[in-house]
């Protein structure tokens, strides 16, 4: 692939007032290559130089992401789960034991009332309640307490104690919803980060009784700007430096220069390092709209930072020489054909698991279909295996993040079925549709038992432990209004936001 090869100075930043949705090209499907050439015309992908005095913290492996993290916790200074997936990989879902009996409410957030907030997308202006995709949240160990961070639909982050609801600092107010889920630092540095859809990604501390912004990144700080300014993926950090991705098509690499001041307080000294164009010309020609928001997560395996946009653009960038000031290098691009705002999965081999949806109809994704397994070291010719879910109208597909689990891979279709497909092959082990419709959420695995949730606002708990049996349902609970949020699993409980605007601990019944 060629490398975008232009780096310059950054655009001068946009209005805030500017609109949010940008109107889309005329529609055309001229191409359906399977792999394209990066385009070195436009858009422009930016370097800049990171702080000459700031110091890297060496990795334990020679490289940005070890591969025998996979399905692990990343970080060793904390225990918790710190970001959406748990890892670099999106490969960790929390730590057991997982409820096997119908679990019963622990506690709840708001005691009372509901957390809600007005916001306005191409739609119009609705009032939104409670959490909502992906919203996962983040657990953690700090000073011999559990806390739970989550952001929500209330224009807050709140900041709980896991075992008992209660409020620990203040929640931190932003100016609109927050869909996303938060990521917490995992070196000790008491820092959250976080988007909202009021046009800024946050670094906010937590260490002086109450959440203090440290600095923020405008959806228009890079220009052009297609779709909107919201920030919905949860970010990743390493060696000091912060991985995301924004609504606005672009994404940033972020030398953070954490440390602390004379009075003991988190202090960061941020400098964008690296912005790069989530498309690409031929993207534009192919998919015949400007709709090229990233709203998935990152991931990053050994030396290669891979995201997706939701024009089905994946791309996978070489980025071995950040560090030392070298521009990463475009290396991986596929395009599956329509939006994918699933974050990329990577197993232990390096092989990538994408969930795609399938809204637009279009020739390239009823060829590719909406669960593929890549092999990214043949850029040419990339697709393992592949499944589809092609409903004659509507929406059908892929919203939610695969899961693996042992030797299958984990995935729930928009209608309300959750599949279990052979890794190698890719043929079909069990499928099952839950009794209450659709499933946004991304499916969980610990100890062997599968979480997911519907669009009902029923829980539902499967035996999966044989992955070549069909599941056994353990359980099936009323949580509350659909259910989107990814659910968190830490020590006996589930942690899970529901869009009727309550956010639950659930547990095993004593």
């Amino acid at each position: 692939m060629t490398q975008l090869a232009r780096y310059g100075v950054r655009p001068a930043r946009r209005p805030r007032g500017a609109r949010r949705r940008l109107t889309a090209g005329a529609v055309g499907l001229a191409c359906l290559l399977l792999v394209a050439a990066c385009d070195t015309t436009e858009p422009a992908a930016q370097f800049h130089t990171p702080d000459a005095t700031a110091t890297t913290p060496a990795a334990p492996f020679d490289g940005w992401s070890d591969p025998a993290g996979v399905g692990k916790p990343y970080g060793s200074t904390v225990t918790g789960l710190f970001t959406f997936r748990g890892n670099l990989t999106r490969t960790y879902y929390g730590e057991g034991p997982v409820p096997r009996k119908a679990p019963v409410e622990a506690w709840r957030y708001p005691r009372s009332g509901a957390m809600c907030g007005n916001s306005s997308d191409e739609n119009g202006t609705r009032v939104w309640c409670g959490t909502g995709f992906t919203g996962e949240p983040a657990i953690f160990e700090r000073d011999g307490r559990t806390w739970v961070v989550f952001g929500a639909y209330d224009y807050s982050v709140h900041f709980l104690d896991a075992n008992t609801g209660e409020q620990i600092i203040p929640d931190f107010k932003t100016g609109d919803i927050i869909k996303g889920g938060v990521t917490i630092d995992p070196d000790g540095f008491p820092l959250v980060y976080t988007g909202s859809r009021d046009n800024y990604f946050r670094i906010i501390s937590f260490d002086q009784g109450k959440p203090v912004e440290l600095w923020k990144l405008s959806a228009y700080s890079d220009s052009p700007v297609y779709w909107n300014n919201d920030w919905d993926a949860s970010a990743l950090i390493i060696d000091d430096y912060l991985f995301e991705g924004g609504e606005n098509s672009w994404f940033h690499i972020v030398k953070l220069n954490r440390g602390y001041d004379s009075k003991g307080h988190v202090t960061v000294k941020p400098k964008v390092v690296f912005t790069m164009p989530g498309w690409d010309s031929q993207l534009k020609k192919d998919f015949g709209s400007t709709q090229f928001s990233i709203e998935g997560g990152a991931t990053i395996y050994k030396n290669t930072l891979y995201f997706s946009n939701s024009a089905g653009l994946v791309q996978g960038w070489d980025i071995s020489g950040v560090k030392q000031g070298v521009a990463p290098k475009r290396i991986f691009r596929f395009w599956t054909g329509d939006d994918t705002d699933a974050s990329v999965v990577v197993d232990q081999d390096g092989y990538l698991y994408v969930g795609s949806q399938y809204e637009k109809h279009n020739a390239r994704s009823k060829q590719i279909g909406q669960m593929m397994k890549l092999d990214p070291s043949k850029p040419d010719d990339p697709l393992v295996w592949s499944q589809k879910d092609q409903a004659a109208s509507g929406r059908s597909g892929v919203w939610g993040t695969p899961a693996l689990y042992q030797d299958i891979v984990i995935y729930d279709l928009t209608g309300g079925d959750v599949v279990g497909l052979d890794r190698q092959t890719g043929e079909q082990r069990w499928r099952f549709h839950t009794p209450g419709g659709e499933t946004w959420e991304s499916p969980v695995v610990v100890d062997g038992v599968l979480v997911i949730g519907d669009c009902t606002g029923h829980l539902h708990g499967y035996d999966v432990s044989d992955t070549h049996a069909a599941p056994k349902e353990l359980w099936t609970i009323k949580a509350g209004g659909c259910l989107e949020s990814t659910p968190a699993v830490w020590h006996g409980k589930i942690y899970v936001g529901t869009r009727a605007g309550a956010f639950l601990a659930l547990q095993e019944p004593k």
